[in-house]
């Protein structure tokens, strides 16, 4: 008969699951890419004598290719391989595919596109995507096991900062952005006259709208988990 453990049995340590490199690999990547979206748009204004036209004409694709693999963003919280909450990653990643698919190509020649909001809008969208995924890369090495006689990374303090401080002037200026073109996009698709075009422009008024209570709930989302760090930090440094 085995005897019951005792209270003061040496408990074997629990075994924590570390992140999976690809997903590491993925955010630093990803980060990556979006500091190339924001040298390409802005190093191709100031190359073409400030030309927004041409700006928007050579750097949308580039810019609409890496913001499509932000369904991946939608699929690793569906299936819970990160912890971000699925109604939040799936609503911005929408929004930004209207802009990226149902602006630029549908409706190209909409004065928005090749005005000042291309490039505040891309300022926001990359500076935030930099942030972010290196802010998360950061967090994912921090739980790997160190190498024998190495230290364990921590995540750099200003890393944090800018994550959870920098949302508060790029979001406003994104999603202002965003709907600034949206607004010309649904103006150029009045202007064409055509039964397909008015469609589209009523499901444009309708995702404007949509964009009250939609950018209320991220920014929203993103106070809150601004709030809970800084008592974590707090609680980490008392």
């Amino acid at each position: 008969m085995v005897e019951p453990a005792t209270g003061n049995a040496q408990q074997p340590p629990v075994q924590t699951k570390e992140p999976a490199i690809w997903l590491i690999a993925y955010n630093l990547i990803s980060g990556c890419l979006w500091s190339f979206v924001l040298l390409n748009v802005f190093a191709t204004y100031f190359v073409f004598d400030r030309d927004l036209y041409v700006t928007f004409k050579y750097t949308r694709w580039w810019t609409t290719v890496v913001q499509s693999f932000a369904v991946i963003e939608i699929i690793n919280a569906a299936t819970g391989v990160v912890k971000s909450p699925l109604m939040t990653t799936t609503m911005q990643v929408l929004s930004r595919l209207l802009v990226v698919w149902g602006v630029w190509y549908i409706a190209p020649n909409a004065r928005g596109n090749y005005s000042y909001a291309y490039l505040t809008l891309h300022s926001a969208w990359a500076v935030t995507e930099v942030i972010r995924y290196y802010y998360y890369a950061n967090h994912l090495m921090s739980q790997q096991n160190p190498l024998k006689g190495y230290k364990r990374h921590t995540v750099p303090s200003y890393l944090i900062w800018l994550r959870y401080n920098a949302f508060i002037i790029l979001y406003p200026l994104g999603i202002s952005s965003e709907c600034y073109m949206i607004y010309y996009a649904l103006g150029y698709a009045l202007a064409m006259n055509t039964t397909a075009y008015t469609g589209y422009a009523f499901f444009l008024a309708v995702c404007l709208l949509a964009y009250i209570p939609g950018s209320i709930i991220l920014f929203s989302h993103m106070v809150r988990q601004r709030a809970k760090t800084l008592k974590n930090t707090k609680t980490k440094k008392a």
